[in-house]
């Protein structure tokens, strides 16, 4: 009797799941190969470029062990609870925003095998309100790990973008996110070459620090289209860090132009539909 009803817990779970999905038009997830590369830069700033166009976004951090999304972007409350259901906190007026660095202390390590971490993104699947959207963005850990496999067989995703900086150790281990990705039936919809130049603070003269045109060199070796080429920017980790992204407080540099560039990519690639 106890092992039939849990079974019907999991199916009635994986219905509200199911369900939840379905009122997402574009499901995207956010991947690197290696740590270090500003995969959730990328992830955060592409879910505020796309807010910032009247799209319903959602941003969800699946970064069990490194939740860096809520000092990203500032948020200090904790999601509520209504109807049974997670509701997600707000950011703005179109985006909404989830992740185990709500939920536990900020120096509380989540040392979680496998089990414990599918169960946990199913929960954030299938126990919230996301309610209708244009876009759910998933910012996934580095690697190829546990997170990424259960977020994969649980959700079909519309696309996948890789993060790589142009040094060769990071192409290397994007190259197996990229064969997982597809090995697992999903889309990549290209890379964005991080940290690609950096801008002299003194001149404006852009310094080429993996060598000329390296995201050009990147799409040959990895047979993926770049999305966008963003520059190595000092005062883009100190606004992070204090909880001010790109589109925001740095209108009219290079770092937000890049990131408007790839949001714009990104909806020429899904369609753009809005939910």
């Amino acid at each position: 009797m106890e092992t039939s009803k849990r079974f019907e817990q999991v199916r009635e779970r994986q219905k509200r799941l199911e369900e939840n999905m379905a009122r997402i038009k574009h499901k995207l997830a956010i991947l690197s190969g290696k740590g270090g590369v500003g995969k959730t830069t990328v992830a955060v700033n592409t879910a505020v470029a796309l807010a910032e166009e009247g799209f319903k976004v959602a941003l969800l951090d699946l970064d069990l062990h490194g939740p860096n999304v809520p000092r990203m972007l500032g948020i200090e409350d904790a999601p509520s609870a209504r109807d049974g259901l997670i509701v997600p906190v707000k950011y703005g007026p179109n985006m909404l925003v989830l992740s185990i660095g709500m939920i536990v202390e900020p120096e509380q390590a989540v040392a979680w095998r496998g089990p414990l971490k599918h169960s946990a993104i199913m929960q954030f699947l299938a126990d919230t309100d996301w309610g209708d959207l244009d876009f759910m963005i998933f910012d996934l850990p580095p690697g190829t790990g546990d997170e990424a496999m259960s977020l994969m067989q649980l959700v079909k995703l519309d696309g996948i973008v890789l993060v790589t900086t142009p040094q060769r150790v990071a192409v290397d281990d994007v190259l197996r996110a990229m064969h997982f990705s597809q090995e697992m039936g999903h889309r990549v919809l290209g890379f964005v070459n991080n940290m690609a130049y950096l801008i002299c603070p003194h001149c404006g003269k852009r310094i080429e620090t993996f060598g000329d045109d390296s995201s050009s060199v990147l799409s040959q070796l990895l047979g993926l289209e770049c999305l966008a080429t963003i520059p190595l920017e000092p005062r883009l980790a100190k606004f992070l860090d204090e909880g001010k992204t790109a589109l925001m407080y740095m209108r009219g540099t290079e770092v937000e132009k890049a990131f408007r560039e790839l949001a714009a990519n990104i909806l020429s690639r899904l369609g753009g539909e809005r939910a």
